[in-house]
């Protein structure tokens, strides 16, 4: 699952695929298959990138 998610960079938007309801994210940084990323409705949350693998979102 790592692989999309090795791709994401500061700064890109993204969904998480199974909490809708946390809205449109920010990666904030992505060091070493943890992910964190600034939601609109659930704040700061750290992803394992093995675990989860997020949807970029384009042109949001």
């Amino acid at each position: 699952m790592d692989d999309l998610n090795a791709l994401l960079e500061p700064g890109d938007l993204v969904r998480h695929p199974q909490r809708e309801d946390w809205g449109l994210g920010q990666v904030q940084s992505n060091i070493g298959g943890r992910i964190t990323v600034n939601f609109e409705h659930a704040g700061k949350v750290v992803i394992d990138s093995r675990r989860i693998a997020l949807l970029p979102v384009r042109g949001a």
